[in-house]
């Protein structure tokens, strides 16, 4: 399968979708109507079923065909990317990265970012966030070079190369108006009735906040609402009376700055796991991610010798 494909027939099996006419997608990929026929027919020959039926509104995906383009779509984009990395580098450009992060990293991501796009300020970044199970699953694809996020979660932590470069505090927050966001002295006891946002169930921070309130001797509340969304968890805290919810410190620190939470004086016992850098043990690092590793080493040992 993989000798007979090029690049062409999966230009066309996007244009195909798009256009649900073999005419149009031909026109759209450059290729006379014969050409077009000829070169589905190979598509469906090295696949050895077929992809499309047809209909009154043109040829329609089937199953089979959906799933094949959907991959198509992937390589075409890959294409698109490599051709403009390779555009950048040649003009001296500082290339590409894609990097993911869980939620509570984005803060020292972002940070980390702002520091090596003062030295390559043309480098080109996609970022994606997302739980560590979503984030290592992009990278086993090849979608991600590198992730901040935590390999605890998975059943392969061989797999990966992770450097440790941020430790987590977390931190009990509410909105801004609830009634004991001025209180200088509170226990989980006083929130344990509250509305509580938290993340889902097995995912590392859930399993913090339950652990705080079984060593408190209290029952994890059953009415949560459940989110991986700073973002969401910050509306809620503004929208549910009475809500609660729990963030990373550098999170809540960006968030109370822009007055939209107030972190609650509650000593939590748990200490979490920390931030990894994480790449593919499998492949070399990719030259910009490990410029992006090495300024949070660099952040690391700076904020070592402030102590």
């Amino acid at each position: 399968m993989v000798a007979r494909l090029r690049l062409k027939h999966f230009r066309l099996l996007v244009a195909i979708d798009e256009h649900r006419s073999l005419v149009k997608a031909a026109e759209d990929v450059a290729l006379t109507q014969p050409g077009a026929t000829k070169a589905l027919q190979e598509i469906e020959v090295a696949l050895g079923d077929t992809l499309f039926v047809r209909t009154n509104r043109g040829l329609e995906p089937n199953d089979l065909g959906h799933c094949v383009i959907r991959y198509a779509r992937l390589i075409s984009s890959d294409m698109a990317q490599l051709r403009e990395e390779m555009r950048g580098l040649r003009a001296g450009h500082g290339g590409r990265l894609a990097v993911g992060a869980i939620m509570g990293a984005i803060p020292v991501l972002t940070l980390a970012l702002g520091r090596l796009f003062a030295e390559r300020p043309t480098l080109s970044v996609q970022i994606l966030e997302g739980t560590s199970e979503e984030l290592l699953r992009l990278i086993d694809d090849g979608r991600l070079d590198a992730a901040i996020c935590r390999t605890s979660v998975s059943h392969r932590r061989d797999a990966y190369a992770a450097v440790d470069i941020h430790d987590e505090e977390l931190v009990v927050v509410c909105g801004p108006r609830h009634p004991i966001a001025a209180e200088r002295h509170i226990t989980m006891v006083d929130v344990a009735d509250c509305p509580w946002i938290v993340c889902a169930a097995n995912m590392p921070m859930r399993r913090y906040a339950e652990r705080e309130f079984y060593d408190a001797g209290l029952y994890f509340p059953q009415n949560v609402i459940e989110t991986t969304s700073a973002f969401v968890l910050v509306n809620l805290l503004a929208q549910v009376e009475g809500a609660v919810g729990l963030l990373s410190r550098d999170a809540a620190d960006f968030f109370e700055k822009a007055g939209l939470v107030r972190p609650l004086p509650i000593r939590l016992k748990t200490r979490s796991e920390p931030y990894y850098f994480v790449t593919s043990q499998s492949r070399a690092i990719q030259p910009t991610a490990e410029l992006l590793r090495n300024e949070f080493l660099t952040m690391k040992e700076e904020a070592a010798l402030s102590l």
